[in-house]
């Protein structure tokens, strides 16, 4: 079996992804972490008038000649509210947010006057457009606010909302299966861990994957652990088809495994087996069973972790309809030694410093999951290269991956 590079898995997972057509319509408020299924045009200006961006006074440059100036102030203007014309010589009181009357060319904030009864004495020399925030300075009538694909975060809701959009056009959420089998496996709870027998652990992958899949969105279909048997896992592969649009299990699919995943999912389907030259997670499984997709990911918890956010979650961001699936590295110092490196890529567990650098976890066993709940990110290290400390590393933070 061929070893595939990290690029070529990656390549071929995102050839197979289509994203789903069916779309909701969302209140804007409801919409966070869809994904956007049409482009979103504002048919207003912001701000619709010009606007003072400070508490102060409106006033006609024309009537300072010089700094001590004396105007009358003959109106007030608060947000919400519009005043009328500046008659020559008058200065209006304004506060943050109220739209510049007309004869009115810049705001003195209020630090810089005094006032004698209905009289202010600007202590500024202004020049025309001090603090006033033109009309469409933020967003012009027609603009293209956001792009079909996008993932909506809080501030996407917020600048929908800025125009009034109450409701978004969304793709529907991406159904997804999860289960487990191996009679090996317990479910924190079932036993207490003094009395674990010998040979059995806890299925923590089922805990972590079902957090990432809850954290991009997805609907989860939890079938919980499966008996040990082909019969069964056949019979659960049928049923999580059904109704889902991925099928998402870690363990039990590599050569010479001893479990029917395996065989199940070629009973029903079809599989293929990839090695892939990344280190942690080399085995991962793909195929089809029915009309769902079947990704299989490695046992071990951290390959399963790293395999997940590194190629599953492309998939699933481009299945979602999502523009953007890969994450964006950023360049930090090593601060560490990194002697042994593998001949295939590696993704090293790190965490930034104070001083502005990274430190690596010192165990970075696919076993031990510590590494993962340590570090804020990965490193992205190509095969075969040593790390020496000072060295700049391709570090992709997990606000990346994780969402």
């Amino acid at each position: 079996m061929a070893m595939l590079s990290f690029e070529q898995a990656r390549a071929q997972l995102l050839d197979a992804a289509s994203a789903v057509s069916a779309v909701e319509m969302l209140p804007t408020q409801a919409a966070c972490g869809r994904v956007l299924a049409a482009d979103q045009v504002s048919a207003i200006a912001v701000p619709p008038r010009d606007n003072s961006s400070m508490d102060g006074y409106a006033l006609s440059c024309a009537d300072v000649p010089a700094v001590g100036t004396r105007l009358v102030v003959a109106q007030r203007i608060p947000a919400g509210s519009v005043g009328h014309h500046l008659a020559a010589g008058t200065a209006a009181r304004i506060f943050t947010g109220a739209p510049v009357p007309a004869g009115a060319d810049a705001i003195v904030m209020q630090e810089l006057t005094s006032h004698e009864g209905d009289v202010v004495i600007i202590n500024h020399l202004p020049v025309a457009g001090d603090w006033i925030r033109r009309a469409g300075e933020d967003i012009g009538r027609g603009d293209r606010l956001l792009a079909a694909g996008t993932r909506l975060l809080p501030q996407h809701l917020g600048l929908a909302a800025s125009v009034g959009l109450a409701v978004l056009p969304v793709f529907r959420r991406l159904k997804v299966a999860l289960f487990s089998t191996g009679d090996e496996l317990v479910m924190p709870g079932e036993i207490a861990p003094e009395q674990l027998p010998p040979g059995a652990i806890y299925n923590s992958n089922r805990y972590l994957l079902a957090g990432l899949l809850q954290d991009l969105g997805c609907e989860l279909g939890d079938l919980g652990i499966v008996p040990d048997s082909l019969a069964a896992t056949r019979e659960a592969l049928r049923r999580a088809s059904q109704d889902h649009d991925l099928i998402l299990t870690s363990g039990g699919v590599s050569v010479g495994e001893e479990d029917h995943v395996k065989a199940a999912v070629e009973a029903e389907g079809e599989l293929d087996l990839w090695k892939i030259a990344i280190k942690p997670g080399k085995p991962l499984a793909f195929g089809r069973v029915a009309g769902a997709s079947f990704i299989g990911l490695p046992g071990n918890p951290v390959s399963s972790f790293v395999t997940f956010l590194m190629l599953v979650r492309p998939f699933i961001l481009k299945r979602q309809g999502a523009a953007v699936t890969t994450p964006k590295p950023i360049s930090l110092r090593a601060d560490f030694d990194w002697g042994r490196p593998d001949p295939r890529r590696e993704f090293l567990r790190a965490r930034r410093n104070a001083a502005g650098g990274l430190d690596l976890f010192a165990n970075q066993s696919s076993g031990v999951l510590t590494s993962a709940a340590w570090a804020d990110g990965l490193i992205d290290n190509p095969p075969g290269a040593p790390i020496a400390r000072g060295d700049q590393v391709s570090f992709l933070p997990f606000s990346e991956l994780l969402y």
